[in-house]
């Protein structure tokens, strides 16, 4: 693993693992500001609880996770996929900067909504990264194009065996008559 990942991964992470620390351990303090988003997706997915605050604490719980995990490379690109998902409604719940009235706020918000979009950025560029390995979908490529090269040279020599077969053969049939 190169020195980039090994330093880069757990800086992402960092600000997961201490913001999902924070929403496991005092969710009504995001809860009031979540309500607008988390409602209508528990009303469209039945798996999500129904407490605003149960699902304020499951998406602590993954961002932690996930960050853990990130941060310490293992399983980095679905981890990196997990919290790239939590962090989707923390950014429209908590940064609504064209719902602000206030010059200043709006502006504060903006940087908040541009700086959570930039990592969601580096966790999508990180669930891509194959740590210099080659992907599952490069490698079938590969032993595809490695099998129709195979079968290439295999049906080449048996068609060069076979003229020289086919030849003796006919020798063999003009001589024994």
């Amino acid at each position: 693993m190169s020195l980039l990942r090994v330093l880069g991964r757990p800086m992402l992470a960092s600000m997961f693992l201490a913001g999902g620390l924070d929403s496991l351990r005092h969710p009504q303090t995001v809860a009031g500001v979540a309500e607008p988003v988390v409602r209508p997706v528990t009303d469209r997915v039945p798996l999500l609880p129904d407490s605003t605050e149960d699902c304020v604490r499951l998406n602590g719980a993954v961002q932690v996770v996930g960050g853990l995990l990130l941060a310490t490379g293992r399983l980095s690109r679905p981890a990196a996929l997990a919290v790239a998902v939590t962090l989707i409604p923390t950014t429209l719940a908590a940064h609504r900067f064209w719902a602000e009235e206030d010059p200043d706020q709006r502006v504060q918000q903006r940087i908040h909504f541009l700086k959570n979009l930039s990592m969601l950025g580096g966790l999508l560029i990180a669930a891509d990264d194959t740590g210099s390995a080659p992907s599952l979908l490069w490698r079938g490529r590969h032993a595809a194009h490695d099998l129709r090269r195979d079968a290439r040279l295999v049906r080449r020599s048996v068609r060069a065996g076979a003229a020289p077969a086919t030849m003796t053969g006919w020798v063999r049939a003009k001589l024994s008559c």
